[in-house]
């Protein structure tokens, strides 16, 4: 019942995450942050059971500082795409699975934008653009409409507005607020949230 939503461009990479963090048929909060910073070039997008998602991320994020601080350098987006598939694909064959998808976003001094898509199960890819969640069913068609090589940065913000839109009009759950981040090579930094009212006002200018 969550919605991630990533877009690789020339020079950069945008995730998306819807904020509603629920339990059952209760919405506990509708202001979650589920974009993590894991370094000044790599970005984690994750969604599933709220234990799972925030003890995984967690996990695989002090990890890869650790690697920086034993060897004096950072994991490249592969790098750390790999190790945390690897690690998902661990925990899938214990008796303690993490139930998780992901979105793992970075930037590359030497490869450029990388943005790989993970599930639950531990595949991995690296893609264009991609969605997660019951979300992803709509918004892949506007993915694939509106994307192009050369994409900038406003374009696909665009692109996540009219995906939020859809998914509003016709998810019978409610998922009203989405943050959006983006990764180039000057770091990581949030964009405005994209919300009922922000939406709205758009259509309204």
């Amino acid at each position: 019942m969550e919605a991630l939503m990533g877009i690789r461009g020339p020079d950069f990479v945008m995730l998306a995450a819807d904020c509603t963090h629920a339990h059952s048929i209760m919405v506990l909060k509708d202001d979650e942050d589920k974009i993590l910073k894991v370094s000044d070039n790599l970005m984690m997008a994750t969604m599933g059971e709220a234990g799972d998602r925030v003890q995984f991320t967690e996990y695989i994020s002090k990890n890869i500082l650790l690697y920086r601080m034993r060897n004096g350098y950072e994991l490249g987006p592969l790098a750390a795409a790999h190790f945390t598939r690897r690690n998902l694909a661990d925990y899938l064959r214990s008796r303690t699975p993490y139930h998780v998808n992901i979105l793992v976003g970075g930037y590359d001094a030497v490869d450029g934008p990388q943005l790989h898509y993970i599930d639950y199960l531990a595949n991995s890819l690296p893609v264009k653009h991609a969605a997660h969640g019951y979300g992803g069913m709509f918004v892949n068609s506007i993915f694939d409409r509106y994307h192009h090589d050369k994409i900038t940065q406003k374009e696909a913000y665009e692109i996540f507005r009219k995906g939020v839109a859809e998914i509003h009009k016709r998810l019978i759950l409610s998922l009203p607020n989405f943050k959006v981040a983006v990764i180039d090579k000057d770091g990581v930094k949030y964009l405005d949230d994209i919300t009922p009212d922000s939406l709205k006002q758009a259509s309204a200018a």
